[in-house]
């Protein structure tokens, strides 16, 4: 298979060990220096394109992969206020974009877990739930795309939750989410649910970016083979 990198840090020099392990091909890394190779050959000579770069150049990434008939796979987070329009491009204009909050498999198990015990707490009305985060210092958005995922899963199972709120409930109805920004922390995700006398947590801890790494590679393989918008549901088929 066909790569394209866009984004070339730590993230995409991940992702290509990686690739290359499991036999693909990379034709093309594009960063801020090389933006104009959206419209080289070797760009639209690839197969699906992997996208992790920031939130502000995430949306019109995308939609020069579009122009370039291109399949997307993106972990970028923090500009899902464009996602309708993507989705309309895939539904209308048969492309293929998929994404994820969190390419980790784990974190995937840990988020239908999130959404069980949520599911079994609905009924547990002396239990409040809060969330906690913490990412290295050069994550941008706060909170996390995974801690987002995360709280959505609570919400629609948790009768009394209706939103999330970043760091401090304002009202009964809301879910904490505390975000800690510190050292190179690849991403711990924290979901506690207290009462009066005790306190039931669930907890996942990045050792590395490799597990994030590899569902991507694992997603643009995916990605290669389907159309239209995919999330890890697809993938894993929960």
């Amino acid at each position: 298979m066909k790569i394209a990198l866009i984004g070339y840090g730590k993230m995409g020099q991940e992702i290509e060990k990686i690739a290359l392990d499991r036999g693909h091909e990379i034709v093309s890394k594009i960063d801020v220096s090389s933006e104009d190779s959206f419209t080289d050959d070797a760009f639209k000579s690839a197969d699906v394109a992997i996208e992790f770069t920031r939130p502000e150049a995430a949306y019109d990434n995308y939609m020069k992969c579009f122009d370039a008939k291109v399949p997307v796979v993106s972990g970028t987070t923090g500009w899902l206020d464009k996602l309708a329009e993507i989705k309309d491009r895939c539904d209308n204009d048969n492309q293929t974009f998929f994404y994820a909050s969190n390419f980790s498999l784990g974190v995937n198990i840990f988020f239908e877990l999130n959404k069980q015990l949520a599911r079994i707490m609905n009924k547990m009305d002396e239990y409040n739930v809060s969330m906690e985060e913490v990412h290295h210092t050069q994550k941008l958005d706060a909170p996390s795309g995974t801690a987002i995922t995360l709280a959505e899963g609570i919400i629609e199972n948790i009768d009394k939750k209706n939103d999330w709120k970043l760091d401090q409930e304002e009202s009964n109805s809301d879910l904490a989410i505390k975000a800690i920004r510190e050292g190179q922390v690849p991403g711990i995700h924290t979901v506690k649910y207290e009462s009066s006398v005790d306190e039931i947590i669930i907890h996942h801890s990045a050792k590395s970016r490799k597990g994030f790494a590899l569902g991507a590679v694992l997603a643009a393989e995916f990605a290669s083979k389907n159309s239209g918008y995919l999330s890890m549901n697809d993938l894993l088929n929960f």
